[in-house]
């Protein structure tokens, strides 16, 4: 979920670095965001659009709580599995990141607004229909969070609640902690210590995420010129661009989403192998 559900909403400022030269990731008097909102975006046009507006790191990333919450089961079942992957990507990989395109176009898609909107009632209606049928399938214990999803869903694009699901900690618990706590639940029918505690984890993993990608998108999507030195100790003076200051946040979030991804696949093959 991707954290591309943020790009949307204005965050809170970050320390500005301020200077006469443009960055070189844009032309000059252009803004970087307009060469590209995202590491992970695709120029511009067609299937390319598509691609950028599923945050593919994200998802993936997201998703692998997912498969580390059913992992921690004592039987683990591919069906429901498979099932909560599916709503999971419907309504975070597909819905929510629809939603907040709408909402300012902050991956500058050119994807018209009724797709976006087809895609956003789509993904909700088959993330709950897929519920209703673990529902039907195993029992009410899933009804809560069956119900759960869509709410955090729209509260969190559109500030229901007085803006408490749009925090760092509501994504975290949201996108975080929610889809292991669900997938243990799908498999299982109730929740156990394991579960919670593997919850917490991602919860801290997901803050982290925010941490870093927070300044990232401000650094692409909002800053027009970045211009700064570091002086070390021996006197060597290191220039401050805003590739400088992306390299190791951009780098943190690639090496963070491969391996959750990583780990989410050792856990289904040593379970279902």
């Amino acid at each position: 979920m991707a954290d591309g559900l943020a790009a949307g909403r204005p965050e809170p400022e970050a320390p500005s670095v301020a200077g006469a030269r443009q960055s070189p990731a844009a032309p000059a008097g252009e803004s970087p965001a307009a060469a590209r909102p995202a590491f992970y975006a695709a120029s511009s046009g067609g299937w390319r659009d598509w691609w950028t507006l599923l945050h593919p790191p994200y998802t993936a990333w997201h998703l692998s709580y997912v498969v580390i919450g059913a992992a921690l089961a004592p039987q683990v079942s591919l069906t429901p599995l498979l099932a909560t992957l599916i709503a999971f990507f419907l309504a975070v990989g597909l819905a929510a990141h629809a939603l907040d395109e709408l909402n300012g176009r902050p991956l500058q898609t050119r994807i018209p607004a009724p797709a976006l909107v087809t895609v956003t009632v789509a993904g909700l209606a088959g993330a709950v229909a897929l519920g209703a049928a673990g529902v039907a399938r195993d029992g009410w214990a899933l009804l809560p969070f069956m119900i759960a999803g869509p709410v955090l869903v729209v509260a969190y694009n559109a500030e229901l609640f007085g803006g408490i699901i749009h925090s760092d900690l509501g994504f975290a618990a949201a996108w975080g902690a929610f889809p292991v706590l669900t997938a243990y639940a799908a498999q299982t029918g109730r929740l156990a210590l394991a579960p919670v505690l593997a919850a917490a984890a991602a919860l801290a993993l997901s803050a982290a995420q925010r941490r870093l990608s927070t300044p990232a998108r401000t650094l692409r999507r909002r800053s027009v010129r970045v211009e700064g030195s570091v002086t070390l100790a021996d006197g060597e003076v290191t220039a401050v661009d805003q590739r400088a200051l992306l390299a190791p946040l951009e780098g943190a979030l690639r090496a963070m989403s491969w391996g959750l991804v990583l780990l989410a696949a050792s856990l289904a093959i040593a379970r279902l192998g």
